[in-house]
C-alpha cells in the first residue's frame, strides 16, 4: 500500500502540502491504475493483479492516520509493507529522502499514522524548505509552517516539482519491484534540485 499524504479539495491542490498526494498521481499515472473509489475516507485505487493499492486520504492532514489504519487493515497490510509520502520541512526544497522507519518530525499527519498504527513502516519525504522571512511581514515573524506548507510553489520551485515528483515516483516503484534498499540507494543519493 502506497499513501501519500494532503488535503483534499481544489484550494489546496498545488500546496507544498499535498505533494504525497502529487506522487500518488504520478504513479497511478506510471502504472496504469485508474480505478478510484471513495471509501473509509481515502482515495483509493487498488490493482488486484499487483496487489498495488494507492491511496490518497481525505481525511484532512492532521487525521491521515484513521483512515491509512482502516484501509491498511482491509488489505491485510503489515508495517513494512506500507510505505507513506509527504512534505518535509527539514529537508530543503528539492531533496528526496527514504528511510525505513521514524518518527513523525513534526508532522501532523504522520504523528496521526503512528498514533493509529506504529512508526515502523518506511517513509519517503519531499523537502518543501522552511518558511523566509519576510521583511515585509510588521511584526517581523515572516511566514509560520503552517502558512508555508499550505502556500504553493514558488514560480522558480514549480520548473522542479515535476522532477522532485518522478524522482519520488521512482523510488516508490523501486520499492515495489525490488526493495527498499535499492529505492533508498537510487533515491538518497539523488540530487534534484
Amino acid at each position: 500500500m502506497i499513501v501519500g499524504l494532503g488535503n483534499p479539495g481544489p484550494k489546496y491542490e498545488r500546496t507544498r502540502h499535498n505533494v504525497g498526494f502529487l506522487v500518488i498521481d504520478e504513479l497511478s499515472r506510471r502504472l496504469s491504475i485508474d480505478n478510484w473509489k471513495k471509501k473509509d475516507d481515502a482515495r483509493q485505487a487498488y490493482d488486484s493483479a499487483r496487489k498495488i493499492v494507492l491511496v490518497q486520504p481525505q481525511s484532512f492532514m492532521n487525521n491521515s492516520g484513521v483512515p491509512v489504519r482502516l484501509l491498511a487493515s482491509w488489505y491485510r497490510t503489515q508495517p513494512e509493507d506500507l510505505l507513506v509520502i509527504y512534505d518535509d520541512m527539514d529537508l530543503p526544497f528539492g531533496k528526496v529522502r527514504m528511510r525505513p522507519f521514524g518518527g513523525h518530525g513534526g508532522h501532523n499527519g504522520m504523528r496521526s499514522i503512528i498514533a493509529t498504527m506504529t512508526d515502523r513502516f518506511p517513509r519517503i519525504r519531499i523537502g518543501v524548505g522552511r518558511p523566509t522571512r519576510s521583511p515585509e511581514v510588521s511584526n517581523g515573524q515572516g511566514d509560520t509552517g503552517i502558512d508555508h506548507v499550505l502556500s504553493p510553489f514558488t514560480s522558480d520551485e514549480q520548473a522542479l516539482v515535476p522532477k522532485v515528483i518522478q524522482a519520488a515516483a521512482e523510488a516508490a516503484e523501486l520499492w515495489l519491484s525490488d526493495s527498499i534498499e535499492a529505492a533508498m540507494q537510487f533515491v538518497n543519493n539523488l540530487e534534484v534540485a
